[in-house]
């Protein structure tokens, strides 16, 4: 066991000490192992497991907690939002989580322009009760969704528009804070602000000097603490000295901030420049045009996010290795435009975009706030890691620092993408230190950037704060008598170091307690193969570093993640609290029976397997995948749960089933009996509440045998990717190009329809439609029950059955989303030396991605999309195919063939069997009321409910019976009449 975590479990708070906790607080009082591995970390390097994790229902809560904690000499850490990447939000007693309930706005004074707030706020939320006066809190951190106000006091944070509206600190009007000692006190500023705290007025009258020479040098001067305004200049600001204080010297309980006008006409300006350094050379000239943000972004920080999310991500930006992002505003978009020129005719660059609010800019600004996670890889694919996060310096020096900055990197052989708020001098910067088995080679580098720091006047943070990963190296930026005055100012408010010890007064080393090295590997075995992750699963579940983009609602933006914390807004169920605990697994001293811990699972259970994660998470975390390896590790060769049977084999009853007509119909009979139904659903392990599945009694592949023969092409195997066969009916005549329609095994036994409605739109198009004469199963369902030897075997079969169509470079077109994302990505994982494996994720298309792709591939100028003027849709897209193939292409689709459709975010909640099953049968229909279920409702008469997803439509139909229709049967009853004989007729409407 490594020497820093060895002590990870012990010294456990007192039996006595929860029992007196749990009389006290009305809150839950949760000292289990699960909660305690959830919060052992932030968004930092650091792993240190609190003793019990206390949420407070309101102040009076807060309170009862701190006099508890202070009777028994328990160390307290507060925490808000957890996305401290410092280690400031972590500790080893009890831990406060204010982000669960107290987090309310009190009041909004528009004509004052300030807010009341309670210190769990997340910021998104005051940023949201102040927009109908016309009004926002100015500094603005990328985490906005996430961060909580407490959070953002407390580390003084800053954000991009600080450039125009100043820190944290100079937001804040008056803090209600209880100190070390039990005080509880208004902090404010002017005369008397002093008196709350005994000692405070005559320390600060015998250090006047220390003051006005060492602190409040340049504004993002953040590290330590900010004793510069306690000075009678500096309107002796209590309030605003305790900004930034991480802590360790009181709790808040409430905060006075000031509010700011929206700007009215916000213009991005991108300026490219070839480099970084180059970049920062130019930002002094243009901060004398006032702008409200100057952001410095790498070009290969963008490369990952077109690398990733592809292309089309990105708008179109002028040439350069380096950026700015500068926004300027004005009371008209025709103010803002002007002054927007003016910046870039002084930008010392002729590579110039201009950006009016729109599609464009929020992409561009979604790509800074993702920094943090996008730069947790360096462009060679190694981890790089927080630490030497938020370095500043004076903007002067920024241009000079990141070339001394970049040499330093390469003596110590590290590699990262810079990005962060250039306008302030402040640098964001994850760097590639090998941590896996000591840190050694962090304190190495820390060491040396903080004298590179202070040679240039900077500051170790330039918003983040000190925590644990920079504390211990604030002597090299201050004086042995500022070291002191910090000491001698903690003394006064927690003389007992009861808050937050180790950060920043008696400093714990900076590499202690890392969480990295103590992870033991869990190499790649007979599961998934992990190939992005260097085979092993530590590396991949340590690909979280704990940004919290999961915990924010991203519905407004598009956004899919997490569904589940959605529901129930416990850090359990979001994927940065199983990460944690996962890690907590690699580790070994507090999760610690491997596979089978209770406490991986309890985690791992609300996990829908959306796979939304591997799309929104800016890391690139994929826990659908690792849930599956778990499940497969854990049940491998062993009795699993008989939902894994019931479920995870469906398409092998399916298509036992519907291989006789009569059988089906007889099931489906049998089934259709409510009492039985519900006694096969209990049996099955699944929730009594579902309805069953109605089995087709003529399957897609009895139709083709029966009917197709003169619409499809049945075939055993590819013999070339000639042209295809002639066809009269092909639009302009001639021969039809070949594409082969897969149809997965519940296209094919449980909505026949829409593999029909394929046919028809598919030669609608003028495409020779291959049918194999061989089912071919993904193994979706042995995938997401963790049965991965039996989705080897499914997918091994089904290479056999498409593996030489794609190798001949035939495209291969899925329609259920679900299984179709299995051959795009899980597919390659499983199968990773199987050259057939890339070839059939290569070839293998959406519906709506062969209609829009360019000829020849595409049916380009021969065929019109059906005219869909008259549909007004309600437009659930399957979370697979958002994560995987992207939604892009069926919006154009939809869009060019000029249908009226609202395309809802978030999963339908039912996620293939998770819906299904005993005990998600309530978080399923909270998921589905996050987006799915209130349009439904809103819905107008004759609207209709698009879908391709079959638990979509499932979903819809039981909770709200409403009948979804695939865009292929959508389309396909949209055609002439002629070629509608493959197709059912009409399309299902919302009533």
């Amino acid at each position: 066991m490594h020497p820093v975590t060895a002590v990870a479990d012990e010294n456990r708070v007192g039996t006595d000490v929860v029992a007196a906790l749990r009389s006290a607080v009305r809150g839950a009082v949760d000292d289990s192992t699960r909660r305690r591995a959830e919060y052992s970390t932030d968004a930092s390097n650091y792993r240190v497991v609190p003793q019990v994790v206390v949420f407070p229902l309101d102040v009076d809560d807060v309170q009862a907690a701190l006099a508890v904690t202070r009777a028994a000499g328990v160390p307290l850490t507060a925490r808000g939002g957890g996305t401290s990447v410092a280690g400031n939000a972590i500790g080893p007693g009890v831990v406060l989580d204010f982000s669960r309930h107290v987090n309310r706005v009190l009041e909004i004074d528009p004509e004052a322009r300030t807010a009341r707030i309670e210190p769990g706020l997340v910021m998104g939320a005051l940023q949201k009760a102040a927009a109908p006066h016309g009004l926002r809190f100015g500094p603005d951190p990328s985490t906005w969704a996430r961060a909580t106000l407490g959070g953002m006091i407390g580390n003084n944070a800053c954000g991009p528009r600080a450039v125009a509206y100043g820190r944290t600190a100079d937001n804040v009007l008056a803090l209600d804070v209880v100190d070390g000692t039990g005080r509880r006190f208004t902090a404010g500023a002017g005369a008397g602000a002093l008196d709350a705290v005994p000692g405070l007025d005559a320390l600060v009258r015998g250090n006047l000097e220390l003051l006005r020479t060492e602190l409040g040098r340049f504004g993002r001067q953040v590290s330590g603490y900010s004793l510069e305004h306690l000075l009678p200049e500096k309107g002796t600001d209590l309030a605003k000295a305790l900004v930034g204080t991480e802590g360790t010297v009181g709790t808040l309980l409430g905060a006075t901030v000031r509010l700011v006008p929206v700007a009215a006409a916000p213009v991005l300006v991108v300026l490219g420049y070839p480099d970084m350094p180059a970049a920062a050379d130019a930002v002094p000239a243009l901060l004398a045009h006032h702008p409200l943000a100057i952001e410095g972004m790498d070009s290969r920080l963008v490369d990952v996010v077109r690398r990733v999310r592809g292309a089309g991500a990105v708008p179109d930006l002028p040439p350069g290795a380096g950026w700015l992002m500068v926004e300027v505003g004005g009371e008209t978009l025709d103010e803002a435009m002007v002054r927007a020129r003016a910046l870039a005719a002084d930008a010392a660059t002729t590579a110039v975009a201009l950006f009016p609010p729109g599609p464009d800019a929020a992409a561009m600004w979604r790509i800074r706030e993702d920094g943090a996670g996008l730069g947790g890889r360096t462009p060679s694919g190694a981890q790089a890691w927080p630490g030497f996060e938020d370095s500043a310096v004076p903007p002067e020096r920024l241009g000079a620092y990141l070339r001394e900055l970049e040499a330093l990197m390469a003596t110590h052989r590290v590699d990262g993408l810079a990005y962060g708020h250039f306008g302030d001098g402040c640098v964001h910067l994850r760097l590639d230190v090998p941590m896996e088995r000591s840190g050694d080679p962090l304190r190495a580098f820390m060491t040396d950037a903080a004298h590179l720091v202070a040679a240039h006047g900077g500051s170790l943070s330039g918003e983040h704060g000190d925590g644990r990963a920079r504390s211990e190296l604030l002597p090299v930026m201050y004086s042995p008598r500022a070291i002191e005055l910090f000491g001698a100012f903690k003394a006064l408010l927690d003389p007992d170091d009861l808050l937050n010890p180790g950060v920043l007064v008696r400093p714990n080393p900076l590499d202690a307690d890392l969480r990295r090295p103590a992870a033991r590997p869990l190499p790649a075995s007979t599961g998934f193969s992990f190939a992005h992750d260097a085979g092993d699963l530590t590396t991949a579940v340590h690909r979280c570093v704990g940004v919290g983009r999961c915990r924010a609602d991203n519905t407004a933006a598009g956004g899919f993640m997490c569904p589940s914390y959605l529901a129930t807004k416990d850090e359990k169920d979001s994927t940065r609290g199983r990460a944690r605990v996962l890690q907590e697994l690699a580790n070994g001293s507090l999760v610690s029976r491997g596979w089978s811990s209770p406490e991986v699972h309890e985690a791992l259970d609300l996990c829908l397997s959306c796979k939304a994660c591997s799309s929104d998470c800016p890391a690139g975390v994929d826990m659908a995948q690792y849930k599956s390896e778990v499940l497969h590790r854990t049940y491998r060769r062993r009795l699993r749960p008989v939902n894994h049977y019931a479920l995870g084999w469906l398409p092998r009853w399916a298509r036992l089933i519907t291989s006789w007509g009569p059988l089906a119909r007889v099931t489906n009979a049998v089934l259709g009996v409510r009492p039985v139904a519900k006694a096969v659903l209990a049996g099955g392990g699944m929730d009594t509440r579902r309805g069953m599945v109605t089995f087709a009694p003529e399957p897609f592949r009895a139709w083709v045998r029966r009917d197709g023969a003169d619409q499809v092409t049945r075939t055993a195997a590819a013999a070339s990717a000639g042209a295809g066969s002639p066809d009269s009916g092909a639009p302009g005549g001639g021969e039809r190009p070949r594409v082969l329609l897969w149809t997965d095994s519940f296209s094919d036994a449980l909505a026949p329809s829409v593999p029909r409605a394929a046919v028809a739109v598919l030669r609608d198009a003028g495409y020779e439609v291959l049918v194999p004469d061989h089912q071919a199963c993904c193994g979706l369902t042995w995938i997401s029950t963790g049965q991965l030897d039996g989705a080897r075997h499914q997918l091994e079969h089904l290479l056999e059955v498409l593996g030489p169509f794609a190798v001949n470079g035939i495209p291969i077109v899925g329609l259920e989303p679900s299984c179709t994302a299995v051959l795009r990505s899980d597919l390659l994982d499983l199968l990773l030396d199987d050259p057939r494996a890339v070839a059939v994720a290569r070839e293998t298309r959406t519906l709506a991605e062969l209609l829009t792709a360019p000829a020849p591939v595409g049916p380009g100028e021969r065929w019109q999309v059906p005219d869909l003027s008259d549909v007004t849709a309600v437009v659930q897209p399957h979370c697979h195919h958002y994560a995987v193939m992207t939604w892009t292409a069926d919006r154009r689709l939809l869009t060019d063939a000029g249908a009226q459709f609202s395309a809802l975010a978030g999963c339908c909640g039912l996620a293939g069997n998770f819906g299904m099953e005993k005990g998600h049968y309530d978080v399923s229909v909270q998921v589905a009321e996050n987006s799915l279920l209130p349009a439904l409702r809103a819905a107008e008469p004759g609207d209709v409910y698009l879908a391709d997803g079959f638990s979509c439509r499932t979903q819809a139909e039981q909770l709200a019976g409403v009948d979804g229709v695939h865009l292929a049967e959508l389309l396909a009853a949209h055609l002439p009449a002629a070629h509608r004989s493959a197709a059912d007729a009409g399309t299902p409407q919302i009533s």
